[in-house]
C-alpha cells in the first residue's frame, strides 16, 4: 500500500515482486492397503522405514502379504510409505477391572479395551495402583505389553495421577484417547465413556489399599481373510462419506502410487477391487501398480490373461501398470523358506530409488532397476518370450547374468501396440501427474486476483520459472526451452466472455522424453582403408 508522505524526508516502501516460488510435489509416496496383525483401522499412517511399520502395524504376519511388499518397497529405494489397515471380523479386547471405590457394583468398574482389533491385545495386561498424590481421587494406571511365552515385557505404558473427574486435566478417557497407542476406555451405544464414579470414600478404611489390581484380557480375535467388500463395498453409500476401504486414502494429501498386496487366500486380488482401485487413481492423480495372478505359472497365462487384467481397470488403463512374473524370496516366518511373493512393493521402491536419483521422467528399468532381497523370479523368460509380452503391455521381470534381477518393462496397460496411445510408457504418465499436481497447487493463489493482463504476465513468469528449472535437469525433449515446453496465458486464452464469467485460461504444452526402449546396432563390414 503506498505510503502518505506527511513530514520532509525519505520514506521506504516494500513492492512486492510478484514472482510465487512453484514447487514440484513428491513423486514416489506409495499407499499400501490390505490386512494387518494390529493399529489404526481405515486410518492412514504415514511411514518413513520398516521399523515404524513393525511399531505400528506388527511387522511381517503369516496371515497377511502387506508387511512383505511393505519391506520389500524399503529394501528397494523407497522413502515414505502410507498404510491403510483393513479388517474383516476382528474384535479387540476387553478387561473389566473393579476398584475400590465409593461407588456401588457396577459403578466401579473400570472397563478397558485394546486400542484396536487383533489377538494382539490377549497380551496386554493392566495394573491400577493408588500410590498418587492423592489416593482418594487419584490413581495410577500401567498398561503392559508382553510376549506370549515368556511373559517379557515388550511394551509399557504408565499413567499417574489420573482421575475419573470429567473437571480434571488427567481425565482418564482423554488421557489414554491421546497417549496411549494399547488401550481406551469402553464406550457405550451413544459414544459417551463408561466411566465409574469417581468419588472415594475417605476414612480411617476406605482410602483404597495401595496394593496392585490386575486384569488379564483374553477376548481379542484377527478375524479371517479380507473380502472385496472391506475395500469397496457398492451396497455401502456412507463408505466413500465415511472414508473407509480404501476411500480412508481421502484422509492423506498426497500419495503417487497405490499396491493393494494379495489379499485372498489364493492369492490374489478381486477384480471389482481392481476396477474401484484405478478409478480412485484417476481421481487422485496417483498410479496403480498390479500384481500378476498367482497361477501365472507360465508365459503363456500371461499373454492370454492379460486382455482379462486391462478389462478389469477400464478405461483407467493409463495410470495403471502391470508387472510379472512373481518373486522368489525367503520367508523369515517359515525358517527362511523359499516362496513366491508379489511384485508390487519392491516395484514401488523402485520407482522410488529412480525418482530420487534420476527423475520421474527416467524409466524406472533397465540394469539400474535391480530387484534388491529377490533370489529368483517364479518364471524365467527368454527374450522370445519377453518379445511377446512387451507389446501386450505387459513388463517382464527379467534375470541377466552378472546383473541379476531387473525389471525390463515401463509400459502402461495403455501401452498395448494396437493401441498406439500417447500414455503408452510409465515415465511419460508419471511426469504428467507430476504437472498436473504441481500446477494445480502452485497456482491456487491466482484464485480471486483481478483478472488482466498484470495477473496473466505474472502466471507466465512463475510457471515458465518452474517448467525451465526441469528443463534444465533434462526432463524434456529439445535443446532450449522453448523447444522444449511452452506457457500462455493471455487475451487468447482467456477472452472477454470467460473473463466476464471469472475465468482464467491457462495452457501449458511439453516435450516428453520418451525411453529408448528398443537399441539397433547396425554392423558392416568395410574394403579397405577409410
Amino acid at each position: 500500500m503506498p505510503t502518505t508522505p506527511t513530514y520532509p524526508g525519505v520514506y521506504i516502501e516494500e513492492v512486492p515482486s510478484g514472482v510465487r516460488t512453484l514447487t514440484g510435489v513428491a513423486t514416489s509416496i506409495t499407499a499400501f492397503v490390505g490386512r494387518a496383525a494390529r493399529g489404526p483401522t481405515s486410518e492412514p499412517i504415514t511411514i518413513n522405514n520398516f521399523g515404524d511399520f513393525g511399531r505400528i502395524f506388527g511387522g511381517l504376519w503369516g496371515s497377511s502379504t502387506l508387511g512383505f511388499a511393505v519391506r520389500d518397497f524399503f529394501l528397494n529405494g523407497g522413502g515414505q510409505a502410507v498404510i491403510v489397515r483393513l479388517y474383516d471380523s476382528a474384535t479387540a479386547d476387553a478387561a473389566s477391572i473393579s476398584l475400590p471405590t465409593g461407588a456401588a457394583v457396577p459403578d466401579n468398574v473400570l472397563q478397558l479395551v485394546a486400542a484396536n482389533v487383533g489377538a494382539w491385545g490377549n497380551n496386554l495386561r493392566v495394573i491400577v495402583d493408588y500410590d498418587s498424590k492423592d489416593p482418594a481421587l487419584l490413581f495410577n494406571l500401567i498398561v503392559l505389553e508382553v510376549e506370549p511365552v515368556s511373559n517379557r515385557t515388550l511394551l509399557a505404558e504408565k499413567f499417574i495421577n489420573v482421575s475419573f473427574d470429567p473437571a480434571n486435566p488427567r481425565y482418564l478417557p482423554r488421557v489414554l484417547e491421546q497417549s496411549s497407542d494399547l488401550v481406551r476406555v469402553i464406550k457405550d451405544g451413544s459414544g459417551n465413556w463408561v466411566v465409574p464414579d469417581f468419588t472415594v470414600v475417605v476414612g480411617p478404611t476406605a482410602i483404597p489399599s495401595t496394593s496392585p489390581i490386575a486384569a488379564i484380557p483374553l477376548s481379542g480375535d484377527d478375524g479371517s481373510d479380507l473380502t472385496s467388500l472391506q475395500f469397496d463395498n457398492p451396497g455401502d453409500p456412507l463408505m466413500q462419506t465415511n472414508k473407509q476401504g480404501i476411500y480412508a486414502l481421502d484422509k492423506v494429501d498426497l500419495f503417487n502410487l497405490l499396491c493393494i498386496p494379495p489379499y485372498r487366500s489364493d492369492g490374489n486380488v478381486d477384480g471389482v477391487v481392481m476396477t474401484a482401485a484405478a478409478e480412485y487413481c484417476k481421481n487422485r492423480r496417483a498410479f496403480l501398480l498390479i500384481d500378476p495372478p498367482s497361477d501365472w505359472d507360465r508365459k503363456e497365462d500371461a499373454r492370454t490373461g492379460v486382455a482379462t487384467i486391462v478389462g478389469q481397470v477400464g478405461d483407467n488403463k493409463k495410470n495403471a501398470a502391470l508387472f510379472f512374473p512373481r518373486l522368489r524370496q525367503v520367508n523369515p516366518l517359515r525358517e527362511n523358506q523359499v516362496e513366491d511373493f508379489a511384485p508390487c512393493g519392491a516395484i514401488a521402491g523402485i520407482f522410488a530409488r529412480t525418482d530420487a536419483q534420476r527423475g520421474v521422467w527416467k524409466a524406472p528399468a533397465g540394469l539400474d532397476a535391480a530387484l534388491n532381497g529377490v533370489l529368483d523370479l517364479s518364471v524365467n523368460l527368454t527374450d522370445a518370450e519377453n518379445g511377446e509380452l512387451n507389446p501386450l503391455a505387459v513388463n517382464c521381470l527379467r534375470v541377466f547374468p552378472a546383473v541379476g534381477r531387473v525389471v525390463w518393462g515401463s509400459r502402461t496397460l495403455d501401452g498395448n501396440d494396437r493401441l498406439a496411445s500417447e500414455w503408452k510408457y510409465i515415465p511419460i504418465r508419471r511426469l504428467t501427474l507430476f504437472l498436473e499436481e504441481s500446477l494445480y497447487r502452485g497456482t491456487q493463489w491466482v484464485v480471486f486476483e483481478p483478472n488482466d493482463e498484470p495477473l496473466w504476465a505474472q502466471i507466465r513468469l512463475n510457471l515458465t520459472t518452474f517448467m525451465t528449472g526441469l528443463f534444465r535437469q533434462g526432463a524434456f525433449q529439445g535443446s532450449t526451452p522453448d523447444k522444449a515446453f511452452y506457457v500462455k496465458c493471455d487475451g487468447q486464452t482467456t477472452t472477454q466472455a470467460d473473463r466476464d464469467r471469472g475465468i482464467v485460461n491457462i495452457e501449458v504444452g511439453f516435450a516428453p522424453l520418451k525411453p529408448a526402449e528398443f537399441v539397433i546396432i547396425k554392423i558392416q563390414q568395410i574394403a579397405g582403408d577409410l
